[in-house]
């Protein structure tokens, strides 16, 4: 199993950036992808972005697209976020999951409940 530690949350004002780490250990991230989910107060938790450990390929839902960028560190065993031009509706807490990740996800986001892990969260709050 794969644990996952975030960090990296915090205020900022729109048109700020914030870049969020998820730290993973105990497995070998090959064949895994990471990414990261967000959920804000009374809505469902949303897919944001996701990376493949072994090519790098990436996806990004459309509402950050342009904005935030994620990668990797293969040394570190670590997923970065950075978030760029943040806006009000990007406040939520956000979530890095990993979860098993083959050639037909390319081209696809990650599905929640495909995650074997979840880290516990990070508050992100983008005040106007």
């Amino acid at each position: 199993q794969v644990q996952l530690v975030e960090s990296g949350g915090g205020s900022v004002q729109a048109g700020g950036s914030l870049r969020l780490s998820c730290r993973a250990s105990g497995r070998t991230l090959s064949g895994y992808a990471m990414g990261w989910f967000r959920q804000a107060p009374g809505k469902e938790r949303e897919f944001v972005t996701r990376i493949a450990w072994n090519s790098g390929n990436t996806y990004y839902a459309d509402s950050v697209k342009g904005r935030f960028a994620i990668s990797r560190d293969n040394a570190r065993n670590t997923v970065y976020l950075q978030m760029n031009s943040l806006k009000p509706e990007d406040t939520a807490v956000y979530y890095c999951a990993a979860g098993p990740f083959f050639t037909s996800n390319f081209g696809r986001p990650l599905s929640a409940d495909g995650m074997d892990s979840w880290g516990k969260g990070t508050q992100v709050t983008v005040s106007s």
